[in-house]
């Protein structure tokens, strides 16, 4: 059940990119994050007050959040502060970039989660593994080729080094979101680190306020794509932590096929963004696909 939860959510996550392109398309970055955890709030809201005031309604469903001691919020506190981080990161460098050269890299996360568990957890990665390693690095190298083709310098341009921030701090969620998932409720980690990140947010939107007022930031346009963007990203991140949650689930196998969504926004990156040399980059996403293919057979 858990691996059809898992394709379930790299589905909606691949959606979850296009809306986040079209949401951030010549917009102010801070007030679309800051609104997108809002509305991801709001989605669990009914859910945390019904767990309060009403449990029976929800309790022995998928749906119930249980109440949590301090010090099991101070752990949703700290994956709040990691996941808006790559959060960011992410959606900087998603506005200033090609789809099809965001999302290709970001679907290469699964092998950072891979080398983290062999460097923090000790373990060993076998030959496939390996081989599905070596594949994405090599696809990563050659979409820094094609890059330079639009202008786009993976040593010079701060968004390209943004995207990488974005993929290695996700790669730390991802382990980190394993070891949740283990020691704590799901549904009270999912929606009160979406809560958490409204509060975290709040300082950054006044910078924002302020500096807007001085002329030195970008108007914030508000669009319905950003309840788009935070709907689809509820439902992927849900059924994420209901797979993480299963019994005998690999973080090592959902990690890839989560990321294998990449394919819908690369589509309509090149259909209806049109992003250059889609040719080019479609032979490189088939190899970064051949490494997460790679990866999932070394891990079954």
């Amino acid at each position: 059940m858990w691996l059809w939860a898992t394709f379930a959510s790299s589905l909606l996550l691949g959606v979850y990119e296009v809306y986040k392109k079209l949401s951030l398309k010549e917009n102010a970055v801070v007030p679309v994050l800051f609104l997108t955890t809002v509305f991801c709030s709001l989605f669990f809201l009914p859910l945390l007050l019904l767990s309060e005031w009403a449990p029976q309604s929800l309790e022995n469903t998928l749906f119930f959040v249980p109440r949590a001691d301090a010090k099991t919020h101070l752990f949703i506190l700290l994956k709040s502060f990691i996941v808006l981080s790559s959060w960011a990161a992410a959606y900087y460098a998603i506005k200033n970039l090609p789809l099809t050269i965001v999302s290709p890299i970001k679907s290469t996360q699964p092998v950072f989660v891979l080398m983290g568990a062999f460097m923090v957890f000790g373990e060993r990665l076998n030959l496939w593994q390996w081989l599905g390693v070596l594949v994405s690095i090599i696809s990563i190298f050659l979409y820094s080729y094609v890059g330079k083709k639009e202008g786009i310098s993976f040593r010079r341009n701060p968004w390209i080094w943004c995207l990488f921030l974005s993929v290695l701090i996700g790669s730390v969620s991802g382990l980190y979101d394993k070891y949740m998932m283990v020691n704590f409720d799901r549904m009270t980690v999912q929606v009160w680190y979406t809560i958490y990140q409204i509060f975290i947010m709040l300082p950054l939107l006044l910078i924002y306020m302020h500096r807007r007022k001085r002329g030195k930031e970008q108007a914030f346009d508000f669009r319905w794509s950003i309840v788009g963007l935070a709907v689809f990203l509820c439902l992927a991140d849900f059924l994420y932590f209901y797979a993480l949650s299963r019994p005998g689930a690999l973080i090592s196998v959902i990690s890839p096929i989560r990321r294998s969504g990449v394919l819908i926004p690369f589509v309509v990156g090149a259909l209806f963004f049109k992003d250059k040399n889609i040719k080019a980059k479609a032979w490189i996403l088939l190899g970064v696909f051949i490494g997460m293919c790679c990866l999932y057979l070394g891990s079954k």
